[in-house]
């Protein structure tokens, strides 16, 4: 079978990735204060030709290019607030200034390292209501931490430190605990101090920002183990005398899950019922799919079903629950009898399983009754094939993934002749059951050069009387 390329998926930006270039308007001037890169409303003094403009903004790390730090203050006399600054190599400091949270989106591009915000300022759509007596009132609590909410909504990767009055440290430790870095008093900033509050500031957001991103990945790597559990199921064979093995190997590097699923039951009347199938593609939404069409053949053949009632019932299934029209599945089914000496085969454009008995070489069983795959051609039938068995043998149902893998230079794929000569070798050095199914893997592996590009899935059963 050939599996179409799903689809990529856009990959995010990286978090602490280079910083873009800053326009010569961002650097010091030679006056004692830092030169700050104030806009208007009109007309900013910073470049925007190659930053984003508002948004969700990355957060680069400090690099070559020094630090550069986002003042957030209402001061229309343009007091010099912020000291001089030297990051830990000498540099100076650049400083941007914004005069309102309008104008601070606009100059929050990503080269912006920390934001210094004033408390004080109004939040967004609210001013100073007016007292009694004509003079302005300072905003409530409510307002000055909006302000700060409304920023790190607008700046969610980017290190905040507050500013505050010295009188009003209980403010400045609440803006610590709705999300910002640290908080400092405005009367009291000096050089030294501002300086070494923005490295710490920037270094512990990086830090939030990778045990955050951790987190997270150990609750993506749970889910996904969740969801694998279901992928790789545990066999219902209690009463049957059959050997029951499996290997599973995602294609992709370092991923958890694939498109591939498998499942043995046994029925009550002692029929051993064996499935191998394949959802084109791999990844997440693939191995969800896998999933539901697995748990939908086991509870279908516990319910009696079997041969094109069964596969006819799980297209059904396909069809509604597939993202996408084009996806597809390919299926295998055996159904061995009590006596374990016959089996029905129904395949779903899916390989021939791989039959072994003593004194013959090992064979692919019949597929010139091969149907298409689930979610092909509607209202498709499956024939089911007889196929003698014998009293002692070993039945091996995989995955397209194991036979697709190149070999030598010329790039020639291992196929199933391949495939075949592959595991008569094997099954010459006496290799059998889970031992059997990892040296198949492996060396086609090998033969590949490395990782193969799809899903792999083995399923073996062994009769012995």
């Amino acid at each position: 079978m050939t599996v179409p390329i799903p689809r990529q998926r856009a990959i995010p930006a990286v978090e602490n990735g280079p910083a873009p270039h800053v326009s010569p308007s961002g650097g010091p001037s030679a006056a004692p204060a830092p030169h700050r890169e104030a806009a208007t409303p009109k007309e900013p003094t910073v470049r925007h030709d190659d930053h984003r403009a508002g948004g969700q903004h990355s957060a680069p790390s400090p690099n070559t290019a020094g630090l550069t730090l986002l003042l957030i203050e209402d001061d229309p006399g343009g007091s010099p607030l912020v000291p001089e600054l030297l990051d830990p190599a000498g540099r100076p400091i650049r400083v941007r200034t914004a005069r309102n949270l309008t104008e601070a989106e606009r100059l929050l591009t990503d080269d912006v390292h920390c934001i210094l915000l004033d408390l004080a300022l109004s939040a967004p759509g609210r001013s100073w209501a007016a007292s009694g007596s004509g003079a302005a009132t300072p905003p409530g609590d409510d307002d000055e931490l909006a302000v700060l909410r409304h920023v790190m909504e607008l700046a969610p990767r980017h290190a905040v430190l507050a500013l505050t009055a010295s009188t009003d440290a209980e403010r400045g430790a609440e803006a610590v605990r709705v999300g910002a870095q640290d908080y400092l008093f405005r009367d009291e900033l000096d050089g030294r101090l501002l300086s070494r509050a923005i490295r710490y500031a920037v270094e512990r957001k990086r830090s939030d920002t990778a045990e955050r991103r951790l987190a997270e990945g150990r609750l993506r790597a749970q889910e996904n183990r969740r969801l694998e559990r279901g992928l790789l199921p545990t066999p219902l064979l209690d009463g049957s005398t059959l050997r029951f093995a499996a290997r599973y190997r995602p294609g992709r590097s370092r991923a958890l899950l694939g498109g591939d699923f498998y499942d043995a039951v046994r029925t009550p009347d002692g029929t051993v019922h064996a499935m191998i199938g394949d959802v084109c593609g791999h990844g997440p939404d693939e191995a969800a799919l896998g999933v539901e069409l697995r748990i939908a053949w086991r509870a279908l053949t516990l319910a009696g079903l079997c041969g094109d009632e069964l596969l006819d019932t799980l297209q059904q299934v396909l069809e509604h629950e597939r993202s996408d029209d084009e996806i597809f599945a390919t299926l295998c089914t055996v159904d061995i009898s009590p006596d374990g000496r016959r089996a029905g085969l129904c395949l779903a454009g899916h390989p021939s399983p791989l039959l072994s008995t003593p004194g013959r070489a090992a064979r692919l069983l019949p597929h010139d009754n091969n149907g298409p795959a689930l979610g092909v051609l509607p209202g498709a039938r499956w024939p089911r094939t007889q196929v003698e068995l014998g009293s002692r043998w070993s039945l091996m149902l995989y995955t397209d993934g194991l036979i697709e893998g190149r070999i030598g230079t010329d790039g020639e794929r291992l196929g199933q002749d391949g495939m075949v000569e592959m595991v008569r070798r094997q099954l010459g050095r006496g290799l059998r059951g889970e031992e059997l199914l990892r040296a198949a893997v492996n060396e086609a592996r090998e033969l590949n050069g490395g990782e193969l590009a799809d899903d792999v899935a083995v399923v073996l059963l062994d009769r012995e009387p």
